[in-house]
């Protein structure tokens, strides 16, 4: 009657280490979530990459794919960002694109082979724990049986409890079993531990021992998993929380009143430790979305500039400035989110090389024109050397100053270039009329009196300027003619008068071109009356007219200082062709201002 009643107890006991046994835990390791790569290390240098690599390579530690995958992916980035520098400092100097070879790396050489090395080597870890998992499965397959052997009579049960708990202990010091046989081998083994504890007969005293002592072992699990909470490393913790939940299910069951106690102390110290890790991945996440978004915004304005249309070599090279600002930005962005983090790199890849491509074919057309100016202000180099030696002093100067004007007519080409070639010239030119005015020192007399006179004309415009009234304009253009009518000066003095000269005959015309222009404007608003007393859209055709006039020299403004843009004359002799230009902008600048000036005053009319 004793062991019936006892027989009774026992199953009732059984049944509830099964529910136990069988209850969902929070996170285990067949069901919790694969943990996700923690931020990598920036490597600044391609040395750096192939020293990590050969510490795989040569080590002990097993590689890692996601880190192999990384360190390939920073090799590359950093090979291709060199690359492209070499090219275009190559491009820089003045080199040719076609002619252009990418030099072999060593670095990247070394780097396959030890890429090579850590790929035969996983090989083989691979196939070392894949024989070890199918070895595992087959020592616990062989475990289940001894179990389901033990599972005859309730006898045979109970003396061959020690063995029973020998095989547990067995099962759960051996490691992983292929993933597609886990499941089912894990319920085999549950089935058959369940129908031994149906058949175990164990006596009160060694069954509040084995309560004890698994109840000690699991306090000892719960006070590991509280202490993780205070662990820096979220990932770490994570990983040993499997761990303690992987033992915490292969100890036995504890006395009745204390399983659900215990079970919930681990459960919510399981649960602080799956938040912590949980909020880790979240915020790592919002993060390369960020960097998403931010190297979205990145690519949106390389592609921006490089549909920019670019006018001349200043718009690519400011252009090229703005790109490389923003590769120097993005390098400072981490991580975008998995999927997305090689796509938005070969975009912005893509943006990059096709602007730098076109750069490179626009570079290579400027190259050949700069080749084919070049040539032409050598053959004028060569044919003024011919007459460099010349005596006939007439005909030659002719032809000197013809050469010269040619010259002027002539495309630009890179200014170190351009400032020899311009000097060559300009010594062979200066070497004849050198020569001519040595032998032409009988006409210093007459030269040194137009000089005189010159300067006396001069002191004339000086007083003018200081005068007031309304004939002004009429004294200045009757000296302007006297002074032109003057014959040649010395030759060393001609820059300084040339300069004296236009820098009081430039105040005069400013001066009277704003006096004029102030007239012009009173005349025409006294007239204003009279065109809106014609009624009808009177103003409005004369404001139409007058806006024409003005985007007329406005364009007509840009067209000249676009030509000053492209002359590059070093010497004084060549400087009256560019002071000419000025002079003829400014008047147009000063027209373009009565004009404006004259619009304002119909629009106040109409206001009016």
């Amino acid at each position: 009657m004793m062991d019936s009643q006892e027989n009774i107890l026992q199953q009732e006991e059984t049944k509830e280490v099964i529910q136990e046994a069988a209850a969902p835990e929070v996170v285990n390791e067949e069901t919790a979530p694969a943990a996700e790569e923690q931020p990598r290390k920036v490597y600044e240098t391609k040395a750096e990459v192939l020293k990590r690599v050969q510490d795989i390579a040569h080590g002990d530690e097993t590689p890692q794919k996601d880190e192999v995958d990384y360190l390939k992916t920073a090799f590359y980035k950093l090979h291709i960002a060199e690359r492209e520098a070499k090219l275009k400092a190559y491009l820089e100097a003045g080199g040719d694109p076609e002619q252009y070879q990418v030099t072999p790396d060593e670095l990247e050489e070394h780097f396959k082979a030890e890429m090579g090395i850590i790929k035969e080597k996983r090989a083989q870890i691979m196939k070392e724990q894949e024989a070890e998992k199918q070895e595992n499965l087959a020592k616990k397959l062989s475990i289940i049986d001894q179990i389901k052997a033990m599972i005859t009579t309730p006898e045979e049960a109970n003396k061959s409890y020690q063995e029973f708990k020998s095989l547990q202990q067995q099962w759960r010091e051996i490691k992983a079993v292929p993933a597609e046989k886990a499941s089912e081998l894990w319920r085999n083994y549950q089935l058959y531990v369940e129908q031994f504890y149906d058949m175990l007969r164990l006596n009160s005293e060694a069954r509040e021992y084995d309560f004890k002592k698994n109840l000690e072992l699991k306090t000892a699990l719960c006070e590991a998993a509280e202490k993780l909470a205070d662990e820096e490393d979220v990932i770490s913790a994570f990983h040993q929380l499997q761990k303690l939940h992987q033992e915490y299910r292969e100890i036995g069951p504890v006395a009745k009143e204390q399983r659900e106690e215990i079970w919930n102390r681990f459960k919510a110290a399981s649960t602080v430790i799956n938040k912590r890790h949980q909020q880790h991945f979240e915020g790592v996440r919002a993060k390369e979305e960020d960097n998403l978004a931010r190297k979205t915004a990145l690519c949106e304005k390389v592609e921006a500039i490089a549909a920019e249309e670019n006018k001349g070599s200043g718009d690519w090279e400011k252009h090229t400035k703005e790109i490389i600002d923003i590769q120097a930005e993005w390098k400072t962005i981490g991580f975008a989110p998995q999927k997305m983090n090689v796509k938005i790199f070969e975009r912005f890849r893509a943006a990059c090389d096709d602007f730098f491509g076109r750069k490179a074919e626009y570079f290579k057309g400027l190259k050949n024109t700069f080749k084919e100016n070049a040539e032409k202000k050598r053959d004028l180099i060569e044919k003024a050397k011919a007459l460099q030696d010349s005596t006939d002093w007439k005909s030659t100067s002719d032809k000197l100053v013809a050469l010269q004007k040619e010259w002027k007519t002539i495309g630009v080409v890179p200014k170190k270039l351009g400032d020899q070639l311009w000097n060559e010239f300009l010594g062979a030119c200066n070497k004849f009329f050198e020569a001519r005015n040595a032998a032409g020192a009988g006409q210093r007399s007459e030269e040194h009196g137009n000089l005189e006179k010159k300067r006396d004309i001069i002191s004339k415009l000086k007083a003018v300027a200081e005068e007031a009234g309304d004939n002004i304009q009429e004294k200045v253009q009757s000296l302007v003619e006297e002074y032109q009518a003057v014959g040649h000066v010395p030759f060393k003095d001609k820059d300084k008068l040339y300069e004296e000269y236009h820098a009081v005959l430039d105040k005069l015309y400013k001066d009277l071109n704003i006096s004029v222009a102030k007239r012009r404007l009173n005349n025409f608003k006294q007239n204003l009356k009279q065109v809106a007393e014609r009624g009808g859209n009177a103003l409005d055709n004369e404001r139409a007219r007058l806006f024409r006039q003005y985007e007329a020299l406005k364009q007509e403004i840009q067209t000249y200082e676009n030509n000053l843009g492209f002359l590059n004359v070093s010497s004084k002799k060549g400087n009256s062709l560019i002071d000419e230009m000025n002079r003829k902008v400014q008047k147009l600048k000063d027209d373009m201002n009565l004009v404006r000036e004259k619009i304002k005053a119909i629009d106040a009319e109409n206001k009016d």
